[in-house]
């Protein structure tokens, strides 16, 4: 099995304590983020185009329109995505050789159309993801990355999209299969937090889809939900807020579920009274 983790070695010491923000409002112990969807919208004009050129360049006829592919992300994971396609939609295919190694090629194929889409200004960063990361690290809040999506798919979003150096914004990249139950099991959660010895209940993930927010809750991570492209219309009980974006001063969120408190973006001190609600 393939794993993957960046880890910043920082003492527990170091992290910030929930409760000494000014004005004694509690502060995330650190925010976790999922990637795809989140981070930026990567989904129908990255991910998507990226298989479709794998396909081709594999000779083969399949074609994942932006409906179907909106059914194909129900399943988390490239590899376990092309998997369930050839098992729904083309159960008659043969593989050439080793279907693992086969669909696992065609993955790695993918990534790399992925990156030159990266590379060639395709993706942007979703509106508020570059403030609140700023004002994070201003804060000295930790910044950890919890996702299932490849590690050469965060390396190259973070590169192209943030700034070269930006992995080292992060206390801990988990990717890939560094575990191997995905989301909406809440291994990778869980991974994250015992690795950094983080409280669950003290700090707050940043998902877009219902698989997401399973996986953080069953974790017992407070969750804000900013809903994506392929997203809306999904159930997001527990979540402790839903919006459209991360939203700018210029740019405000609009609330889709929860109490914003007058808020036009998520900031610390959103979060922090999201936190003292809990």
């Amino acid at each position: 099995m393939r794993r993957f983790l960046y880890f910043h070695h920082m003492v527990a010491s170091q992290h910030p304590s929930p409760t000494n923000t000014a004005g004694g409002a509690r502060r995330p112990a650190a925010l976790l983020f999922d990637v795809d969807g989140t981070l930026a919208e990567t989904e129908r004009d990255g991910h998507r185009v990226a298989f479709n050129r794998a396909f081709r360049a594999a000779g083969l006829d399949w074609e994942w329109s932006e409906s179907l592919y909106g059914e194909l992300l129900r399943v988390t994971g490239g590899k376990e995505r092309i998997r369930y396609y050839v098992r729904r939609y083309r159960p008659d295919f043969t593989f050439p050789g080793d279907p693992e190694a086969f669909i696992a090629a065609l993955h790695e194929s993918k990534n790399r159309y992925f990156a030159e889409r990266l590379a060639g200004g395709g993706i942007s960063l979703r509106p508020g993801v570059r403030r609140l990361l700023g004002e994070a690290r201003a804060a000295g809040i930790p910044l950890l990355i919890v996702t299932t999506t490849s590690p050469e798919n965060v390396a190259a979003l973070l590169e192209h999209c943030l700034d070269p150096g930006a992995r080292g914004w992060f206390d801990l990249i988990a990717a890939g299969d560094v575990v191997p139950a995905k989301k909406p099991a809440p291994d990778i959660y869980r991974y994250a937090l015992a690795h950094r010895g983080l409280p669950a209940n003290e700090c707050i993930a940043f998902e877009d889809s219902a698989n997401g927010l399973r996986a953080a809750r069953a974790a017992g991570v407070p969750t804000v939900v900013t809903v994506s492209r392929y997203s809306r219309g999904e159930d997001f009980s527990g979540a402790c807020l839903v919006v459209d974006h991360l939203g700018e001063p210029g740019q405000p969120f609009t609330v889709l579920a929860g109490d914003a408190g007058g808020a036009c973006c998520v900031d610390l001190d959103l979060l922090g009274r999201l936190l003292a609600r809990i």
